[in-house]
C-alpha cells in the first residue's frame, strides 16, 4: 500500500512539473503576449458550467459573459488589439483574442489555415448535424442546400410577414390601448422572431391567439418548448440524465426537448403525407427535398441531419432576432432623443408612402437600419467566433500608440474573434460606449462590424435577420414610444445605473 501510494505520488509530481514546464513554453510561444492566465481551461464543459455561477475571480474564473462585461478592456490594459489566455490545468492551452480588425480579416480569409474547430460547437448538435456545428465537405454541402432559399423572393415574403404579423399586434391583441406594460419585452419579441421564421422558413403559420393552448398529444406549445431549449440547452448537454431527472425546473428542460422533437417530427410528417404537394420554397422544403434518393449523394442529407439543420435555423431565426429586437428597444428608451429622431424618419416616410410600406420600400428607412446595426454593435448576438491555426503562423495587430505587434501562432492554437473588443475599439468606434445611430449613415468602418461573422462562414441568413428587424422596429416605432417603466425601487438611480440594470444580460447560445 506504501509503495502504491508513493507511484500515485511520483506519478503526480511528474505531471504537475510537465503541466509547469509546458504552461511557461506556451506563454513563450506567443510572444509573452499579455492576458488573463488561468488555473482551469475554460473550455471545458464542466469548467464552463462552475464558472457561469462564479463571480471573476483572478487567476481561477473570468465569470458569466465577461467578454460582453470587459470589451475592449483587456486590449486597452495590453496596449495592443491581442491577447493570450493561457490555461493550466486539465493540460496548457493557449488561446488567443483578437480585436483588430485587419488580423481579424486574414483569419477568416485563409479557412485551411484557420478552420472552425467544430468541437467547441458540440452543443449544437443535439438533434444533429448542422450548418453551424460542421466544417469541411459536410458545411459545404449544407451550405450548397441551404443557400437557395435566402433569395430575394423569400426576403420579400419575410417583409410581408412580418409586417402582417406586427399589424396582427396592434389590432387584435392590444386593440385602443393607449398604454401597454411589459415585465419584459422578450415577451414580444420572441414570439414576433418565431412567427416569422415559422411562416417565412417552415410555412408554418402562427397567430397570437392560436399558439396560447397546448395541442392535443402535447405537454407544452411549440412557442415555449422552443424558448427552453434554446436557452437550456448547454444545461442540457453537460448535465447527465440522472442529474436532469432530479427537479421540477430539470424535468421540464428534459420535456422540452423531447417536446420540440416531437414537433418537427410532425412537421415532417404533415408535409410528407400531404395529399396536395404545393409548390414551396421555403427552407424546410428544400431540406425536406435533399433527404430524397439522389443517384450521387452528393446534395443529400439524413433524417437526422434534416433535424439538426431544422433546429438550428428555427433556433437562429428566431433567438438572435428577438434578442436584438429587445436590446433595441431597450437602447431607445434609454435614449429618447435618438428614439424621437427614429420616429419623425419613420413618420416622414410613411406619410409620404400613405399607404403600408413593402419590401421595395425598405431602403428608405435608413435610419431604422442604423439604429439596428448600433445595436448590434453594442451587443453583438455572438460575443465570440472560434479558429484554430492549423499550422504555425504569424499575425499582426495595432497598438495603442498607433504601432503593430507581431507574433506567432504555433499551430493547434485555438484563437477567438473578441467581438464586443472588436466593436468598442476606440481606433474604429468614435465614443464607442455611447448609442449614437448616425455613424451608421455614413461611411463606417465595416471590417469593424462583425456580429455576423465574415468569410465564407459568414451568417447564411443575414438578410432574413435584417429584414425582419428592420420591418419589427420600423412599425413599432410608428405606433408606439418606448419609456422604461418608473418603479419606486429605483427612484434616484443615475443614468448609468438604468442603463446597467437595462441592459443586463447573460450568455446563453447568443447574449440574452
Amino acid at each position: 500500500m506504501h509503495s502504491v501510494l508513493l507511484v500515485l505520488i511520483s506519478l503526480l509530481g511528474i505531471y504537475l512539473l510537465q503541466t509547469l514546464l509546458e504552461f511557461r513554453r506556451a506563454i513563450r510561444n506567443v510572444g509573452h503576449l499579455s492576458g488573463p492566465r488561468l488555473l482551469l481551461d475554460p473550455s471545458k464543459f464542466l469548467v464552463r458550467v462552475i464558472g457561469s455561477a462564479l463571480p471573476p475571480i483572478p487567476y481561477v474564473s473570468r465569470g458569466v459573459s465577461w467578454m460582453l462585461r470587459t470589451k475592449h478592456q483587456d486590449f486597452a490594459a495590453a496596449g495592443r488589439d491581442a491577447t493570450a489566455m493561457v490555461a493550466l490545468i486539465p493540460w496548457p492551452k493557449t488561446t488567443i483574442y483578437l480585436a483588430d480588425a485587419v488580423a481579424i480579416k486574414e483569419v477568416a480569409t485563409y479557412r485551411a489555415k484557420f478552420p472552425k474547430p467544430v468541437y467547441l460547437y458540440s452543443m449544437l448538435l443535439a438533434f444533429g448535424g448542422n450548418v453551424i456545428a460542421s466544417e469541411g465537405e459536410d458545411w459545404k454541402r449544407y451550405r450548397t442546400i441551404t443557400a437557395p432559399v435566402f433569395s430575394e423572393r423569400n426576403t420579400r415574403l419575410v417583409w410581408d410577414e412580418t409586417i402582417s404579423i406586427m399589424l396582427d399586434l396592434f389590432d387584435n391583441v392590444w386593440g385602443d390601448s393607449p398604454e401597454i406594460v411589459l415585465d419584459h419585452c422578450v415577451d414580444i419579441t420572441l414570439p414576433i422572431a418565431l412567427f416569422v421564421v415559422g411562416v417565412a422558413g417552415f410555412g408554418r403559420r402562427v397567430t397570437w391567439t392560436s399558439d396560447l393552448t397546448v395541442p392535443p398529444g402535447h405537454q407544452m406549445t411549440f412557442k415555449d418548448a422552443l424558448h427552453i431549449v434554446s436557452t437550456k440547452l448547454f444545461l442540457k448537454m453537460v448535465a447527465p440524465d440522472w442529474v436532469m431527472n432530479l427537479t421540477e425546473r430539470t424535468k421540464r428542460i428534459n420535456l422540452a426537448f423531447s417536446e420540440l422533437e416531437q414537433y418537427m417530427a410532425e412537421m415532417v410528417h404533415a408535409r410528407r403525407s400531404a395529399e396536395t404537394k404545393e409548390e414551396r420554397h421555403d427552407l424546410f422544403s428544400v431540406l425536406l427535398d435533399a433527404t430524397s434518393d439522389d443517384p450521387n449523394g452528393s446534395l443529400t442529407i439524413t433524417e437526422q441531419e434534416l433535424f439538426g439543420n431544422m433546429f438550428i435555423f428555427l433556433l437562429a431565426g428566431h433567438e438572435t432576432t428577438a434578442h436584438t429586437l429587445c436590446f433595441t428597444f431597450a437602447l431607445l428608451a434609454l435614449y429618447p432623443d435618438e428614439q424621437e429622431r427614429l420616429h419623425q424618419h419613420i413618420e416622414d416616410i410613411m406619410a409620404d408612402l400613405n399607404r403600408m410600406p413593402t419590401y421595395e420600400d425598405m431602403n428608405r428607412f435608413t435610419l431604422s437600419m442604423a439604429v439596428l446595426n448600433e445595436t448590434l454593435r453594442m451587443f453583438p448576438p455572438a460575443s465570440t467566433i472560434y479558429k484554430k491555426a492549423t499550422e504555425d503562423t504569424n499575425l499582426t495587430v495595432g497598438n495603442a500608440d498607433g504601432g503593430k505587434t507581431t507574433f506567432s501562432v504555433p499551430s493547434g492554437t485555438e484563437i477567438e474573434f473578441h467581438v464586443p473588443g472588436l466593436h468598442y475599439n476606440p481606433r474604429y468606434w468614435k465614443d464607442p460606449h455611447t448609442f449614437r445611430p448616425e455613424r451608421f449613415l455614413g461611411e463606417w468602418p465595416r471590417d469593424a462590424f462583425l456580429p455576423f461573422s465574415s468569410g465564407a462562414r459568414a451568417c447564411i441568413g443575414r438578410r432574413f435577420f435584417e429584414t425582419e428587424s428592420i420591418a419589427a422596429i420600423t412599425m413599432m416605432m410608428s405606433r408606439y414610444r418606448v419609456e422604461v417603466k418608473e418603479e419606486p425601487e429605483f427612484i434616484g438611480e443615475t443614468f448609468e445605473q438604468r442603463y446597467a440594470r437595462i441592459t443586463a444580460s447573460d450568455l446563453n447560445l447568443t447574449n440574452a
